[in-house]
């Protein structure tokens, strides 16, 4: 129990952390750009505590410490509304480069701490490579049944090429029992069996397991001169990847039930603390990644449907309409609950609730 419970601050500090950083990249750009911020707020819902700064910043700590939000000063206004009193610092009366600077700075500065954390890991540990060569086999475990060797590498999973181990880790685990078809290179050739998985209980729930472990392999530290670029290199190849898994799951390529929420982001951050420091700190840089990378995803609701707003004005020469951009927004907010709602079902599934309601129910 304590350690649930443990799990659930530190999944909640980590999540609090890469907010805080998105939502501080809003607040900057928009005291740089001259807009008056309202709200500064770390949580939702009723505030626990709060004081005002000498801009007139209410800056407060909410009851439910899922996020937080940067309230400005006119943002909900159209830019044609009637000018009010006190609105020459309303964040509608600013130019489109202001209003969209403002709005970048957020997706911005999660990657910037994406970097700086990676920079930091290269720094301090190197940069530890899992490869995906077989390096132990379990005794009569689903890969050493199907004849798969120490030393193979493995390079597709049901004819869709991997993008890192955590990627063969999280399609075998949705399958459990199924036949997978697993492609790996073997002395240069390229061989393809079929895997029946193994089912293996895991918190209430049946998972699927290979049986294999993977080689890793530990760098040595990185002079910063060299850390720096590394990690750009690095930030960009994960943006790569992300991007080429989400399409997958567009695309029908691979399960949707892969897709995780608040509850799986908080279970898998106090996982992460548990692994250690260097543990702790990669899971932050992937969760900023993470964030700043689906928000610039031009989705009304999201940053990068505000951005299209803006791309739009600046084409036409003038904003789209309150009725064309409301309709965008609830179009918006409806995918964006949808999505929450299914992955947050995801997450209930991953962690064994339904089945625990289901064992104990009647």
């Amino acid at each position: 129990m304590m350690h649930t419970v443990y799990t659930v601050i530190a999944g909640l500090v980590v999540f609090g952390i890469v907010v805080f950083v998105h939502e501080m990249g809003h607040y900057l750009a928009a005291r740089w750009r001259g807009v008056q911020v309202d709200v500064f707020s770390i949580g939702f819902g009723p505030a626990l505590t709060s004081w005002q700064d000498r801009v007139g910043t209410k800056w407060q700590i909410s009851l439910l410490p899922l996020g937080g939000y940067v309230k400005l000063h006119g943002f909900e206004k159209h830019p044609d509304a009637p000018a009010e009193e006190g609105d020459e610092n309303a964040f509608n009366r600013k130019s489109v480069l202001s209003r969209a600077l403002v709005t970048v700075a957020g997706p911005v500065f999660n990657f910037l701490l994406t970097i700086i954390l990676f920079a930091v890991l290269l720094s301090c540990f190197g940069k530890p490579e899992a490869k995906p060569d077989i390096g132990s086999l379990a005794a009569n475990g689903a890969a050493s049944r199907a004849g798969l060797k120490l030393g193979d590498e493995i390079t597709k999973l049901d004819g869709h090429r991997i993008l890192s181990i955590g990627d063969i880790q999280t399609q075998v685990a949705a399958h459990p029992g199924a036949v997978m078809q697993v492609s790996v290179m073997r002395e240069g050739k390229e061989l393809e069996l079929p895997v029946t998985l193994d089912r293996l209980t895991q918190d209430g729930h049946e998972v699927g397991r290979l049986g294999v472990g993977f080689m890793l392999k530990h760098g040595a530290p990185l002079p910063v001169y060299k850390a720096i670029p590394a990690a750009f290199g690095q930030t960009w190849d994960m943006c790569a990847n992300m991007l080429e898994g989400i399409w997958q799951i567009v695309s029908g390529q691979r399960s949707a039930k892969q897709l995780s929420g608040t509850i799986g982001i908080i279970h898998m951050s106090g996982q992460a603390v548990d692994y250690g420091v260097a543990s702790a700190v990669g899971f932050v840089a992937l969760l900023s990644l993470n964030l700043g990378l689906i928000n610039l995803f031009p989705v009304p609701m999201l940053d990068g449907g505000h951005l299209l707003f803006y791309a739009c004005e600046a084409v036409l020469g003038r904003p789209l309409s309150e009725r064309t951009q409301g309709y965008a927004l609830q179009f918006g907010l409806l995918l964006v609950v949808a999505l929450f709602v299914f992955s947050t079902v995801n997450d209930l599934r991953g962690l064994g609730v339904f089945h625990w309601l289901f064992a104990h129910g009647g």
